[in-house]
């Protein structure tokens, strides 16, 4: 007769725990602004304890930080998604007055909180680091259509677009966006 006990059952693991939290500071920033992200409000919108956050994010620049990065790439992943369906040789001046409104209608809260966190990079060094890397992927997917000078303007642009419209009381009008992007293609469009 053996006297060993049985293994305890592992520990499950919560591989995607920090992502899980990432998104719960994202969450933060979108009904309260980043002003009153708190490790505890993420710990109780992540459904972890507390103890979980500041084990992942030491400080809340970690946590903002980190919750810039995970919105950049949802971003980018939505951008190539747009990028993929473009069919060739389609109007871009029309293409990016489609996605420009995209963002600032059915995307709106999506483009605020966005934006948000992007502009929290005034102030928190940590953050532009990570808001630089999202505008260089941007300046290239937009040259990757015209050419380097013109996509960065085009970035510019539609970056623009989106802070204006989330500001304003009411959508710029299609004519208004198609106009300026088409202004912008004159000179030396390969679409």
């Amino acid at each position: 007769m053996s006297t060993t006990q049985p293994a305890p059952p592992a520990r499950r693991k919560d591989p995607d725990r920090r992502e899980r939290i990432a998104r719960a500071a994202i969450e933060v920033v979108a009904e309260r602004g980043v002003e009153k992200l708190t490790h505890r409000s993420v710990a109780a919108a992540a459904g972890v304890p507390l103890g979980s956050t500041t084990y992942y994010f030491a400080t809340l620049d970690d946590l903002l930080a980190s919750a810039l990065r995970q919105a950049a790439e949802d971003d980018v992943e939505n951008m190539r998604r747009w990028a993929d369906g473009l069919e060739p040789g389609c109007d871009l001046a029309e293409a990016l007055t489609d996605l420009v409104l995209h963002y600032l209608g059915e995307a709106r809260a999506q483009t605020a909180v966005e934006h948000q966190l992007y502009i929290a990079a005034l102030h928190k060094p940590a953050l532009r680091q990570v808001s630089q890397e999202w505008d260089t992927w941007l300046a290239e997917l937009f040259a990757s259509y015209t050419d380097e000078t013109t996509g960065r303007a085009l970035s510019v642009l539609f970056c623009g677009w989106q802070l204006q419209g989330i500001v304003r009381e009411s959508v710029p009008s299609r004519d208004e966006i198609e106009t300026t992007f088409r202004r912008m293609l004159q000179p030396g469009a390969k679409t």
